[in-house]
């Protein structure tokens, strides 16, 4: 959809009407603010569409700032996630920004407050803050401190900056109002003291800004024109702008802090706490295991930066906060893979063929398309030979009219080659049949212009030469969470409705021209969904994460249910 085509919306619509009132396209400028606390995932993946796509349309820079103020939970190892996850997905930012920047800025700005008797060091402790917080329907009532002297805390502030002190003996507070229907104004916390070192500035700070007040500021330090943030921030632009009211100068930009709808995924969790909880205990295999929401979990499952972008698109940007349905996203990969992937031929669950009327120790290559949905990706050769794979579930002794595979005294056509007949099968001791025995139409090869290669039979099956194929790894992952809304239960703990069917490891089977894929080559295995190369293989071995199927099966096995 091109720009021209679609409508805006509803902030895009605040950023016009804010042009139309006189504010310079030229001042435009944006950011995406993530906390170096965890990998980033598919909301933020929204964000990130949201900020750099205004960026895009405005041709307006975009800023990558990173909000670490908590060294507690922030690691260099995070930021670098990040950076390589907006670059995958197909965004460059102006430039790199981190609130650790402004540290002494801020700093400044508080001794400021404090002078101006608009802040103060407070030294209960938090349970009693908490008590004399009130409730949102109760005032509450003023920390004994509110009214120390400048001079004291001037002195306390700079000793807590010094280290002096140890963690929670003393915090600075904006002295704004304790009766304040917003309990965010409340005279909130601005510093904290936390003797940990910092992933940037190390050991050099003994206390650390709190959000409210790092993140307006930063912005304004920036230059952000609209700053625009998930719902849950809806009640904290109040002091987004009481803090900024304190230091703008009326010849800068002031940042204009707006709020969009969370877009939460069904059958899955964001929570970056929950996320770690999930990594720590070892229901998954890291921050990027092909079954997490994070942006590179889905990267190494197959997912391209073409299906998300479009997934961003189509759900849009909202007032509301709404749950979409996961397989909106898994259409969005399954029509671009469509598009791009190349076709090759795979047997995951094998059933032996041998064609008795091929002549021994005999083998031919046979033209096969890369993809019928582009001209351009030309095509390849793929081995025949006597004795072949097909699939279990494509062959049945005895089949009703509607079972259009493989059956005795049935023919089927197999993708690029011939015509082949069941004649007969072999069983084991336990009855489970182990061999089937076919014979072929000789003259019936796919695309050779005979009369016979024209005939046709309803069935068409995909399957490997044994003598070329290569064995494979292949990791089949399914919806990590039975629930749609696993976190939502107040009676149930979301870790109570992991898929104990989320992964299921086989061996496969692959046509040989599969023998040089790289890491993250993804590929359509014909009949059976999209596939990439897993970072687990290696020259030995290849390793195959299955992206999604060729169709929604979830949607039909509810329905069974």
């Amino acid at each position: 959809m091109s720009e021209s085509e679609r409508s805006l919306n509803f902030l895009e619509h605040i950023i016009e009407e804010d042009l139309k009132n006189g504010f310079q396209k030229e001042a435009l400028r944006f950011r995406f603010p993530p906390e170096p606390n965890g990998y980033l995932h598919i909301g933020h993946a929204s964000s990130i569409c949201l900020n750099f796509g205004l960026g895009l349309r405005y041709d307006a820079p975009v800023n990558l700032r990173f909000d670490d103020t908590n060294p507690a939970k922030e690691e260099q190892e995070y930021v670098d996630a990040i950076k390589r996850d907006v670059e995958w997905l197909g965004y460059e930012w102006d430039t790199e920004r981190y609130a650790s920047d402004y540290f002494q800025q801020l700093y400044d700005w508080a001794i400021f407050l404090i002078k101006e008797g608009k802040a103060y060091v407070d030294s209960q402790t938090s349970e009693e803050m908490a008590a004399q917080k009130g409730t949102p329907t109760e005032p509450g009532t003023e920390s004994p401190f509110r009214n120390r002297t400048v001079n004291e805390n001037l002195e306390l502030f700079e000793g807590m900056k010094a280290g002096k002190f140890e963690e929670g003996k003393h915090v600075l507070r904006a002295k704004i109002d304790m009766k304040s229907s917003n309990m965010l104004m409340r005279d909130p916390i601005m510093y904290r003291v936390l003797h940990k070192a910092h992933h940037r500035t190390n050991t050099d700070w003994c206390i650390y800004p709190m959000y409210d007040w790092t993140h307006g500021e930063s912005d304004y330090i920036e230059q952000v024109s609209h700053s625009l943030c998930t719902l849950e921030f809806a009640m904290h632009r109040e002091l987004y702008d009481w803090f900024l009211d304190q230091v703008v100068d009326s010849n800068k930009v002031r940042p204009k802090q707006r709020e969009f709808a969370r877009r939460n995924l069904s059958h899955t969790v964001v929570s970056k706490r929950k996320l770690l909880r999930l990594v720590e205990q070892g229901v998954v295999n890291g921050w990027d295991d092909p079954r997490m929401p994070t942006i590179s979990g889905l990267r190494r499952r197959g997912y391209t930066p073409e299906a998300i972008r479009g997934f961003a698109d189509t759900i849009g940007i909202a007032k509301r906060d709404n749950l979409i349905d996961v397989s909106l996203l898994e259409f969005q990969v399954r029509d671009h893979l469509n598009k791009v992937a190349p076709r090759v031929m795979a047997v995951l669950d094998p059933l032996k063929v041998v064609i008795t009327n091929y002549p021994e120790g005999e083998e031919e290559w046979l033209e096969a398309e890369n993809n019928p949905s582009d001209a351009s990706a030309g095509s390849r050769m793929v081995p025949f030979s006597k004795e072949l794979y097909i699939e279990k579930a494509d062959f049945k002794e005895e089949a009703n009219r509607k079972f259009f595979r493989l059956k005795l005294g049935g023919e089927v056509r197999l993708k690029n080659g011939y015509i082949i007949k069941a004649e007969s099968c072999t069983k084991d001791a336990d009855g489970n049949i182990i061999e089937v025995q076919c014979s072929y139409d000789t003259k019936s090869k796919s695309g050779s212009g005979t009369e016979e290669s024209l005939r046709k039979v309803k069935g068409t099956l995909h399957w490997v030469s044994i003598e070329h194929a290569i064995e494979a790894e292949v990791r089949l992952y399914d919806r990590l969470f039975t629930d749609e809304s696993p976190d939502t239960h107040k009676d149930k703990d979301f870790m109570e409705f992991i898929n104990p069917d989320s992964l299921e490891i086989i061996t496969g089977y692959l046509e040989p021209s599969l023998k040089d894929a790289k890491v993250e080559d993804r590929f359509q295995f014909q009949r059976l969904g999209y596939f990439c190369v897993d970072p687990d293989s290696s020259s030995e071995k290849l390793v195959f994460n299955r992206t999604v199927g060729l169709r929604d099966s979830w949607a039909k096995i509810q329905q069974k249910d």
